[in-house]
């Protein structure tokens, strides 16, 4: 049996003056909450969890098996002059040596100010130049999805997710699939196109509904779409991608463990490997859903970043559950 993956992401950003942080979102908010001691009084600064190079330096050494930098912002800037980013991934990659995956605004775009284009493949190979392993492909994995299923299937070799993996190979190519709950009283009260899964984790919608379907948004969860988690997976198969991570808009930042409904309906709906995300907050999320879904990995961000869990209980417990998980291989 192949030993499943403990992947750490690090969301970055600038704050308010305008330094690259590691941030930490809860249902993908990052900003603080001001308060006079009773009452939230106001909106703070962004989180600070620390700086980029430093953290997965850090969590190299404690035994994370894979490290994933996700660029928060770069739905706003251009990736290509994003000279900052691009020089924690260069600074990483000479000590760290795990595979270091990069997402955000990994598509083609146009330059406002010079109005140079700049295609999706020529971004990635930038972020690879750098030291990525992966690149992950958030928001036009959704539009690809859309794109594909508009044309009743028929692949164009034209989106990211084609043009990226035909140069690099699908193993390089990562989905990153944002879902949230939209819940319904029964499998008939949702379009036939959304695939709907039964709550059998004991969790049920604000009326007691028992049903649900994973409604896909884009934009860094500000924008929904009219198509669901396991709809958008299986298209990006097709496409050439060769890994899924999905995230849960409900479960981040909660710490009540992964949507395990969520990563059954997906992981038994494709073939490549799913890496599961959103929601963990102690070492027995980690057995949980390792035992109970077909994921052959599961990330974590703000547990690790506040020192609250450390990766080895999280492999320590894995393994009294008998489930085989990687030794520490530093180069220390």
């Amino acid at each position: 049996m192949l030993a499943k993956r403990i992947v750490v992401a690090l969301d970055v950003r600038t704050n308010d003056h305008g330094d690259l942080v590691v941030t930490k979102g809860d249902q993908y908010d990052v900003r603080e909450n001001e308060s006079d001691g009773a009452a939230v009084t106001g909106r703070g600064g962004v989180r600070n969890l620390g700086k980029p190079v430093g953290l997965a330096g850090r969590y190299y050494d404690e035994g994370a098996d894979e490290i994933a930098f996700l660029n928060i912002t770069s739905f706003r800037e251009g990736v290509v002059e994003d000279m900052p980013m691009l020089q924690v991934l260069e600074q990483a990659s000479k000590s760290i040596f795990v595979p270091l995956t990069v997402g955000g605004g990994i598509r083609t775009y146009t330059d406002q100010k010079s109005g140079q284009t700049w295609s999706a493949l020529e971004v990635a190979a930038r972020y690879f130049r750098a030291g990525a392993d992966k690149v992950s492909i958030g928001s036009d994995s959704v539009h690809a999805s859309e794109a594909l299923i508009a044309r009743n299937g028929e692949k164009t070799g034209e989106s990211s997710i084609e043009t990226i993996s035909h140069v690099y190979g699908a193993q390089a190519v990562v989905i990153s699939i944002d879902p949230k709950r939209v819940y319904v009283a029964s499998k008939d009260d949702a379009d036939k196109k959304h695939v709907v899964v039964e709550l059998d984790d004991g969790s049920s919608g604000p009326n007691g509904e028992k049903f649900c379907w994973f409604q896909c948004t884009v934009k860094g969860g500000r924008e929904e779409r009219d198509i669901c988690a396991v709809t958008v997976a299986k298209a990006c198969q097709t496409l050439g991608a060769g890994e899924i991570m999905l995230n849960c808009i409900d479960m981040d930042g909660q710490g009540n463990g992964f949507d395990l409904p969520l990563m059954r309906a997906v992981s038994g709906e494709v073939s490549i490997p799913v890496i599961a995300s959103s929601g963990a907050g102690n070492e027995d999320h980690f057995v949980e859903v390792f035992s109970k879904t077909n994921v052959q990995a599961a990330l974590a961000a703000g547990m690790f970043h506040r020192k609250e869990v450390e990766i080895e209980a999280c492999k320590s417990a894995m393994r009294e559950n008998k489930i085989p998980a990687r030794n520490v291989c530093t180069s220390q």
